[in-house]
């Protein structure tokens, strides 16, 4: 049996890395496509939203993993709540980067916030301890729970269900919505993120879309080897100091460019992920 489960885990891991390198090669695709129709500025920028946006998101899939396993959700209703969950981050990305640059355009001085805003993120990331979160005391889980009645058990796959003619939301309904407000507050770091990268509505947009196309498979690759990327939250607290910087010392008129940003960026990335990974043997 437990063979039988290692090979299931196995085949579901490859599964999640061939649909991941897909996602990440169409990405590659428009990449490419943006670089030689409308200039290499715009295709650099393009490159380094994706970067910022895959790499601060896998921080917040270990958050997702956390509330899974603390709920004892099975794998198979995981991909539901996922896939809902991307649906959800694609619309909500929509509005907040629109506004953003909306904001932006009128108040350029909100970069300057945004900077300080997201260092301030990375510092936290790395002075805090390991805490075992309680996601059962949520806040946004007990509103809930005054405006609708919650079943005690799952039901398959389903969000809803009606117990003698009344409706009842399920658990599963919950951890949907504790994934999306995980994922609205992860979003006030990676999209100023990106604003320091460009603040194209456009090149914000689709490298956003593209990334986050790609983050459910990269969620069930790291459900089976996060063991292994123990370090990475430091690289993504890194990295988010590193963008606040960027964006705050624009202010004395000093300017990082893309080419510089993308291989600070790439170097960080890459030296959590080789520290981990030596730490994990």
């Amino acid at each position: 049996m437990n063979q039988f489960n290692r090979r299931r885990n196995s085949l579901r891991a490859r599964s999640a890395l061939r649909n991941f390198i897909m996602w990440a090669s169409l990405a590659f695709v428009v990449n490419v496509f943006i670089y030689f129709i409308f200039g290499a500025d715009y295709g650099l920028e393009f490159l380094g939203g994706y970067i910022i946006e895959l790499s601060l998101s896998v921080d917040n899939l270990f958050l997702f993993l956390i509330i899974f396993t603390s709920f004892n959700i099975p794998i198979s209703y995981q991909k539901r709540v996922l896939t809902y969950g991307i649906i959800g981050a694609v619309i909500l990305r929509f509005v907040f980067i629109f506004l953003g640059v909306a904001i932006i355009n009128t108040f350029n001085w909100v970069l300057y916030i945004f900077g300080f805003f997201l260092f301030c993120s990375g510092l936290k990331i790395l002075l805090n301890k390991e805490e075992e979160a309680d996601f059962s005391k949520s806040k946004v889980l007990n509103i809930m729970k005054h405006f609708i009645h919650v079943t005690k058990e799952l039901h398959e796959e389903k969000f809803f269900v009606k117990i003698n003619g009344l409706l009842y939301a399920t658990p599963l309904l919950l951890i949907l919505v504790l994934i999306e407000s995980s994922d609205i507050i992860f979003a006030l770091d990676s999209i100023p993120a990106i604003f320091s990268i460009t603040t194209n509505p456009y090149i914000v947009y689709s490298s956003n879309i593209f990334a986050i196309l790609g983050l459910r498979s990269m969620y069930f690759l790291l459900a089976k080897l996060n063991s292994m990327f123990s370090y990475i939250k430091y690289g993504v607290a890194f990295i988010l100091m590193f963008t606040g910087i960027k964006l705050f010392i624009a202010f004395w008129g000093i300017n990082i460019s893309t080419v510089v940003s993308l291989l600070v960026i790439a170097i960080i990335l890459l030296s959590s992920v080789l520290f981990s990974l030596i730490r994990s043997n």
